[in-house]
């Protein structure tokens, strides 16, 4: 293959690896309080779409480099057999724990279809960890607003419960204190939350 094209090629697949890479941002960005619903269950994959920038980059450098020795041809056989023998099972790890997180509940508001108030359990281990959160607006333009974690170390206690306790208000209760959360009537943000202690 002639230098020029293989220079061609590593390029290209430096650009695909570039776009891979943007491509995580609006996932990262919408994860978020108050990000994108839609961008970050598109695009917030780090595992898929870093793995797959960093793997043309390293398919890149290998198409660009002339192999002119026997010693050089095993040195890099050498070098990306222990990289694949590193990479896979960490790239199958993040796979099998990517997305882990289990919705709940999903409660619309009683007078306004277009707020609901979401619980997740987002715990790595089997001890429950919760993420109440409320989703303003439908379709693309659906953002969420973090109200905070309940469980195990968290600092609130265990979570017993969340709803809606009226037009803009949001009650979340655990076995340690009561939390109210008042909305925006205009946007949906919760403010700070009001706590008493039980």
């Amino acid at each position: 293959m002639a230098r020029r094209r293989r220079r061609q090629i590593a390029w290209t697949l430096r650009g695909l690896a570039l776009l891979a890479g943007l491509a995580f941002l609006p996932g990262a960005l919408g994860a978020r309080s108050g990000g994108l619903v839609e961008a970050e269950r598109l695009f917030n994959h780090p595992v898929q779409l870093l793995g797959t920038a960093l793997v043309l980059v390293v398919v890149s450098l290998v198409v660009e480099f002339e192999f002119r020795t026997k010693f050089s041809q095993i040195g890099c056989a050498v070098a990306l057999v222990a990289l694949i023998a590193v990479s896979v099972p960490v790239a199958l790890l993040g796979l099998a724990l990517d997305d882990d997180d289990r919705p709940l509940d999903r409660k619309t508001h009683p007078d306004r279809p277009d707020l609901a108030l979401t619980v997740t359990d987002v715990a790595f281990s089997v001890d429950p960890l919760y993420q109440v959160e409320v989703v303003t607006g439908t379709g693309w333009s659906a953002r969420h607003w973090e109200l905070g974690v309940w469980g195990e170390d968290s600092g609130h206690g265990y979570y017993e419960g969340a709803s809606w306790t009226g037009p803009d208000r949001i009650t979340v209760t655990s076995d340690e204190e009561t939390a109210v959360f008042v909305l925006d009537p205009a946007t949906g943000r919760p403010g700070a939350p009001q706590v008493t202690k039980r």
